[in-house]
């Protein structure tokens, strides 16, 4: 059967013409929607200087998040209405035995292992004891109430947890001074000179807020005379980092030379602190070459560098300049806390260009993977990162308060009320120390190298999900072929250890991973003969089946002693042999000053 003749389209005379349209007045001409945008962000930056960078509206959704689900859920309520019965059924058995039996009965609730308000021995008397108690059975049953609901999203849970910790924080009976036994009985021992100093106090501090002068550092603790003291010659210097060459303190030396990449977010002589505890000073006398980034404080002029930028003009550019000063030698690179992540990028990009300059990779409580990034994930999303970009592309950077009232509020307890009630109320001022020195002398960061590093790695973790581009390209950790030894530390709450060991996760070459004993700085910053230190050492061959964290720690006992230890071992095991110590400088890159150089001591 052939197909049927095809409907003939009709012609332009047989097409009905067209109803006439009304004419619309023009429209007038709109202003360029950039304009809108400018005002929003404007708004926002200047509620996020109100707020100090925290998005009020990420904390609204979390906990209207947690309270609908709360309210849907009837069994859960229940079950906190039976909480809250309990607790005051422990609370008051607690008050009769105190009230009646002779000594101090044992108390049904105790504070978390990092909260020291309640130290001092008068709280377990009445009715000290009481408030007390009151208090830890309140947070106790919050910590119940704002756990993991299901449908919650657990962020949302997280941060509801967290606003709760806040609130309660603030009407801790420690804070008063009417409700504090400590301060009771220091007023009357001083009769009242614990105060009068406690405002003389808050008042320099407030002048501080209001000024944002830099405060000079305390006699005994001068960069470059008593801190960051290590003789050595800056080597190389360009807008972003000044290369740092350490004198030799033996007669040969390893042959590879060590380069250590510290985190831009604080001054680098957190690995070279006093003499006794300088990381820098216990590689150069166990016979290594060592090199060191110096960051520059940056201002508004530089706004526009990117993490790239450091990448290139930081980590390359040191080894291009290690590379001249120790020709024909690999290196051992080492990156502490933003600069380890910093470094694997730069490894992972070496690796898939066959750069292979690296003998080994070193990353000290540094995050490659940053889905379970601890409780700095409390302020990142989409709302929260977009507020800390407007405050940014206001003022170019995020400046130094904005980073320590983050961090401060991860442990309010003990940064905040507590030394706000030793300082304030009984009157002690801060006891100086190299480490709280350190602590004080941050930087700030360029505002698009941050909101890259935020959007790109901490909220949309681009690194480990094979979406992270260098020059156009993806890289992947796994092309990483140079032996690693990466070191967490027990206590971190900015780079948890299980999030630190998911390295072992995204690569497959010889891996050593080191659990040590301590908090983000404490843990690092370790020195041998130091007392009740210890730490866990384990090794993955190449090829090996992924060992899970929790597993990994029961397989792994404690070792007593200093990490640095071990970790000097392995780097003398991957080296090649020892030599004369290279020259201070070499043609195009001569000595340009003396160590720590002058981009340390920028505010």
């Amino acid at each position: 059967m052939s197909d049927p003749a095809p409907t003939p389209l009709p012609t332009k005379a047989a097409l009905p013409a067209p109803r006439p349209q009304p004419r619309l007045p023009a429209a007038p001409p709109r202003p360029a929607s950039h304009s809108y945008d400018t005002l929003d962000r404007a708004t926002r930056a200047a509620l996020a200087r109100m707020t100090g960078g925290v998005s009020p509206f990420a904390l609204l959704e979390s906990w209207t998040d947690w309270a609908v689900h709360l309210s849907r859920a009837p069994g859960r309520q229940m079950a906190l209405a039976e909480h809250a019965a309990e607790n005051a059924v422990k609370l008051g058995a607690y008050t009769l035995r105190a009230l009646t039996e002779e000594g101090h009965p044992p108390a049904p609730f105790a504070p978390k292992a990092y909260d020291h308000r309640f130290t001092h021995p008068s709280w377990q008397k009445l009715p000290y004891a009481l408030w007390q108690q009151s208090f830890l059975a309140t947070q106790d049953w919050w910590d119940m109430a704002t756990g993991r609901i299901r449908g919650l999203r657990p962020d949302n849970a997280d941060r509801a947890r967290f606003i709760a910790r806040q609130t309660l924080d603030l009407f801790s009976p420690a804070n008063f001074p009417w409700m504090n036994p400590q301060i009771i009985e220091e007023t009357i021992r001083q009769d009242g000179r614990n105060i009068a100093d406690g405002a003389e106090h808050y008042f320099e501090d407030l002048m501080h807020i209001l000024t944002q002068e830099h405060q000079s550092q305390p006699e005994g603790y001068r960069v470059g005379e008593d801190l960051a003291a290590t003789p050595g010659k800056v080597v190389m210097r360009n807008e972003i980092c000044e290369l740092i060459q350490y004198a030799p303190e033996t007669e040969t030396v390893k042959s590879e030379p060590v380069l250590i990449v510290p985190a831009w977010i604080m001054k680098y002589y957190i690995l070279d602190l006093s003499p006794h505890n300088s990381m820098v000073r216990y590689l150069v006398e166990q016979g290594f070459t060592v090199f060191m980034l110096s960051w520059r404080n940056p201002g508004a002029e530089m706004a526009d560098l990117g993490l790239d930028d450091y990448r290139r003009m930081g980590v390359m550019a040191a080894l291009d300049a290690i590379s001249a000063i120790v020709p024909g030698q690999k290196v051992h690179a080492n990156g502490y806390c933003l600069g380890g992540t910093l470094l694997s990028i730069a490894a992972a990009t070496m690796a898939r260009d066959g750069d292979d300059r690296l003998a080994s990779v070193t990353l000290m409580a540094a995050q490659t993977d940053f889905a379970e990034a601890g409780e700095l994930l409390l302020f990142t999303d989409e709302s929260q990162v977009a507020f800390i970009e407007d405050l940014m592309w206001d003022q170019g950077y995020l400046d130094r308060p904005q980073m320590t009232r983050t961090f401060a509020t991860m442990r309010a307890e003990d940064l905040i009320y507590s030394r706000a009630v030793q300082r304030y109320f009984l009157g002690r001022p801060d006891m100086p120390s190299d480490l709280g020195v350190w602590n004080n002398d941050t930087t700030r960061m360029p505002a698009r190298m941050h909101a890259e590093y935020l959007r790109g790695l901490f909220l949309e973790n681009r690194l480990t999900a094979g979406r992270y581009a260098v020059d156009g390209r993806v890289i992947a950790l796994k092309d990483i072929k140079a032996p690693m030894f990466v070191v967490g530390t027990e206590n971190d709450h900015i780079a948890p250890w299980r999030s630190v060991y998911k390295a072992k996760l995204f690569t497959d070459g010889d891996f050593r991973f080191c659990l040590v004993k301590g908090g983000h700085n404490g843990g690092i910053v370790s020195e041998p003969g130091h007392p009740r230190k210890h730490y866990r050492l384990g090794h993955r061959e190449p090829g090996a089946f992924y060992m899970d964290p929790d597993t990994w720690l029961a397989d792994h006992d404690p070792i007593p002693g200093s990490w640095w230890i071990a970790w000097a071992d392995w780097l003398a095991e991957q080296s090649s042999g020892e030599g004369p110590p290279p020259a201070m400088g070499a043609d195009g890159h001569a000595p340009i000053c003396d160590a720590p150089g002058d981009y340390v001591h920028q505010v």
